[in-house]
């Protein structure tokens, strides 16, 4: 007999029995109303034939849990309720074990094969976390019942977990459960009439039920610690209530809280305060566009009714200018400013050896809880020869005092795109190399169409589906070879810019040696409330991820700090329901919530209402008249789902949208809200317009239209 004969005759014997159960009504059997009415009955053939009723239904409960029928609770229910409880608990927790071990067999020979082949690369990380630690997850499921226990049997089946090792987990880990039950089906054999609903005894069991959810979650807490903390000595007293590593944004936010609830914190800082955005982010590359924009607004003069004019410039001078502006925002970052605030500023590098301990220099600090926020670096990809040039980054970009004649910008993304257009307009020859199909692949594909057509306009060359390979020194110049639909491109260059993603910081200071673990993205695992697998380790910012922004880093921040700081009496998980972000090209890309694509991937039923900014008064008047809002909702709705924004101060319009899907505002509120004329913002209305134009009652127009009529006579 071949496999899959034997898996159709298993399929059909199981279809079969689960068919007959329902056609023939069984389940009227497995309820408490006929346990009473038989109450009797079974007690008396009990009492005469112990051991045939014990296996009877031992057998009949292992074949109800293995073919996940309705009922295993209600023969819990009853065991208690027939054999008492040591007896029930016995045969019970047995037979449940061994029926949920069956199903887990079924569904292994069944399923098994089709689902890891057809899924095998989604589900990599889960079948490495169950070899890992599988028995855990199983005796978590187990203590705490999140999901119905046929599920996990059906489920566990899979996975790689050992069957032997499902079972032994699976008599342990029900056993409290099963203790809970039995115990509440004693009581429930000892109701005579309706007074004895109220009986103590079956009061405590079913609070037992309610609370034991609750006391196997803590039991859970305090076996994973255990299991984590083990070999590290905890301290007795601690210098610190917090210890935070890194002051950029989310460093800088987590230590401010601290201080303001009025713990002590020490925040740690290696090289400059501020971080990334401050020294080599946000800020100079704002400040760099803002320069750059000026020269476009030169060249567009005859728009304004000016007489066109050159701008000459030193590059130097530009490029020192954006120092100039980060010099002026350092004091809002300053080691003064954060050590008046309460905070104890260290500078050195920092290493955590320990769960309670961080090093710094000579010293050693004991900390209740500790904050990672150690943020990300450019990532450079392994390219051929890449080590051989001066390539720049975002990290070494702002020493540039010499304009490239000719720049290569690799990458894409927000940085790549909003350096390409800034250097474009210094007067560099830009050529952009992107990977994949566009650029601003985050966005709708129009979005992506608008701005490289913008870019092609201003005399950049963007090249999509170029795969940079190899970068070659030839008689002294430097060439850029890319591989484009099987052909290679060689590209001359200055100088290289490296603007493809970020990396998190997570080596060098201690998290290898602790067991801090890494997740598949590079960065440091954390579950909801912010939390390593050290609960008293906390991470946030573009370390922890999923987003790396600045504004993220500082929304983290809070729920860590507050984490950390009063976890013991309330938690809070970390919401990521509303992020927003902005790509500062110009025109600028702002962006909410869900767009076209992600919808339709989703599989989201939704309304596009779409607001083109060339019909805003305001714009006109600033010959900004380009661009578009589109808005997101719900089919037949005004929920907002997302909102994309391509235009000028495109990231500041952004904000109404921000707060109305934070607190679920929809598209009439913003109509009925009055705003100022003129301003861009009104564009915000307009789209609330279309969207109720689009949604207008017409047969109660039509009825209105006939009013008016008899009213003219």
């Amino acid at each position: 007999m071949t496999g899959r004969t034997s898996k159709i005759l298993l399929l059909l014997a199981i279809v079969g029995l689960v068919t007959a159960f329902f056609i023939f009504d069984l389940g009227q059997y497995l309820t408490l109303d006929y346990l009473k009415s038989k109450q009797q009955a079974f007690n008396a053939y009990y009492q005469q034939n112990r051991l045939t009723t014990l296996l009877i239904y031992a057998a009949i409960y292992v074949l109800v849990t293995a073919l996940s029928l309705p009922g295993a609770a209600v023969m819990t229910l009853a065991g208690g309720a027939l054999f008492g409880l040591w007896a029930a608990l016995v045969v019970v927790s047995f037979a449940s074990s061994i029926g949920a071990t069956l199903a887990f067999l079924v569904s292994r020979f069944l399923l098994r094969d089709w689902v890891q082949g057809k899924f095998g690369e989604k589900l990599t990380a889960i079948n490495a976390g169950v070899e890992r630690e599988g028995a855990f997850y199983l005796f978590s499921l187990r203590l705490v019942p999140i999901f119905p226990f046929f599920i996990i049997n059906l489920v566990m089946g899979l996975t790689p977990l050992k069957a032997s090792l499902f079972y032994l987990v699976s008599q342990v880990g029900m056993l409290p459960g099963t203790f809970v039950y039995v115990n509440a089906g004693t009581q429930l054999g000892q109701i005579e009439g309706l007074g004895g609903i109220l009986s103590p005894g079956l009061l405590f069991s079913f609070a037992l039920l309610g609370v034991f959810p609750l006391i196997a979650k803590k039991v859970l807490g305090v076996i994973q610690s255990r299991k984590v903390y083990a070999g590290y000595q905890r301290p007795d007293t601690f210098d610190y209530n917090l210890v935070v590593l890194g002051a950029g944004s989310a460093g800088l936010v987590s230590s401010y809280i601290a201080a303001a609830v009025k713990a002590k914190v020490a925040l740690i800082e290696k090289h400059k305060m501020g971080g990334d955005c401050l020294n080599t982010g946000c800020v100079p590359s704002k400040a760099l566009l803002r320069s750059a924009k000026m020269i476009s607004y030169a060249r567009r003069a005859k728009e304004f009714g000016l007489q066109s004019n050159e701008v000459k410039f030193d590059f130097t001078e530009v490029m020192e200018r954006v120092q100039q502006v980060i010099a002026k925002v350092e004091p809002h970052d300053s080691v003064e400013r954060y050590n008046g605030l309460g905070v104890e500023v260290i500078e050195g590098e920092a290493r955590i050896t320990g769960p309670w301990t961080v090093v710094v220099g000579d010293k050693t600090l004991t900390t209740r809880s500790i904050i990672i926020a150690t943020g990300a670096a450019p990532l450079v990809p392994p390219i051929k020869g890449i080590e051989t040039i001066d390539y720049l980054t975002s990290d070494n970009l702002w020493q540039l005092r010499e304009l490239p004649e000719r720049l290569v910008v690799l990458g894409g993304g927000p940085i790549g795109c909003e350096m390409t257009q800034a250097f474009a307009r210094l007067g560099s020859r830009v050529i952009q190399v992107e990977m994949g199909e566009r650029i601003v692949p985050r966005e709708d594909s129009e979005v992506s169409d608008y701005l490289q057509k913008t870019f092609e306009q201003e005399g950049i060359q963007v090249l999509t589906r170029h795969t940079a390979q190899e970068v070659r020194i030839e008689s002294g110049r430097q060439w850029l070879v890319c591989e484009h639909r099987g052909q290679q491109l060689k590209i001359e260059f200055d100088r290289l810019l490296v603007a493809v993603g970020r990396k998190a910081n997570v080596t060098g200071f201690g998290l290898e040696e602790l067991g801090v673990q890494i997740s598949q993205r590079g960065t440091v695992a954390v579950d909801p409330l912010l939390r390593t697998n050290f609960p008293n380790i906390f991470c946030a910012g573009d370390v922890a991820g999923p987003y790396q922004f600045t504004h993220t880093a500082a929304h983290q921040a809070w729920f860590a700090a507050v984490n950390a700081l009063f976890g013991q009496l309330k938690t809070f998980k970390v919401d990521y329901r509303v992020i927003p972000w902005c790509t500062f090209t110009d025109a600028e890309i702002a962006r909410v919530g869900l767009n076209e694509t992600e919808a339709t991937e989703q599989g989201i039923p939704y309304e596009v209402s779409r607001f083109n900014i060339d019909d805003l008064d305001r714009a006109i008047a600033d010959s900004e008249d380009h661009g578009w809002i589109k808005v997101l909702t719900r089919r037949g709705s005004d929920k907002i789902l997302g909102a994309t924004i391509v235009g000028n101060h495109a990231g500041d319009l952004l904000a109404e949208y921000v707060l109305a899907m934070k607190y679920n505002l929809g598209l009439n509120k913003i109509l009925g809200t009055i705003h100022t004329y003129p301003t861009l913002a009104e564009s915000n209305k307009m789209v609330a317009g279309e969207w109720k134009r689009s949604h207008a009652p017409e047969g109660l127009l039509r009825w209105i239209e006939k009013y008016h009529a008899w009213r003219r006579g």
